[in-house]
């Protein structure tokens, strides 16, 4: 059910559907992303993290990452990427620290200098901050892989089937 409040106690009905009476609901504004969302999100990215079915670069099987570096993983490849970098420069022969919003913002000296670029960090976007389009892209490109590597487990097939009845 999508609504459109037009008052305060008042409001529209987008769709067919009415709310029941006696049934309690929780609002949430459907400009930006949801609670299932949320949800869905956070037990895909469980499960994939479970079967080890995942490869990135210095994240194998047996590489020790955690679930938040796996999560970041995820984020900074199939998601939103990174919203501002952090990097030293040399100002009269003095680190500095500057941010900046692009990476192509960072000076070419920074960029090409070996130990430099080492100091180069970038700020993963929160998933609180990702907008309802780039939540969907981001589990769409994660249900993606996670079918490619095969990944096929009866807690995946359970979310899977969930979030279809979500959507009928």
């Amino acid at each position: 059910m999508t609504i459109t409040i037009t008052a305060p106690g008042e409001y529209m009905a987008d769709t067919q559907d009415e709310p029941i009476v006696g049934r309690r609901y929780q609002l949430e504004d459907a400009t930006s992303g949801t609670g299932a969302q949320n949800r869905a999100f956070h037990a895909l990215l469980g499960e994939y993290y479970r079967t080890r079915l995942w490869s990135y670069q210095g994240s194998g099987y047996n590489s020790g990452a955690t679930f938040d570096e796996f999560r970041n993983l995820v984020k900074r490849k199939l998601g939103a990427g990174f919203e501002s970098f952090v990097y030293a420069e040399i100002v009269d022969g003095r680190p500095v620290i500057r941010d900046a919003k692009t990476y192509a913002e960072i000076p070419e000296a920074v960029r090409s200098d070996p130990h430099l670029k080492e100091l180069v960090r970038g700020r993963l976007k929160s998933w609180a901050d990702y907008t309802k389009r780039e939540r969907r892209t981001t589990m769409d490109a994660l249900i993606t892989e996670m079918i490619e590597v095969g990944v096929n487990t009866p807690h995946f097939r359970e979310i899977m089937e969930g979030m279809e009845a979500a959507f009928k």
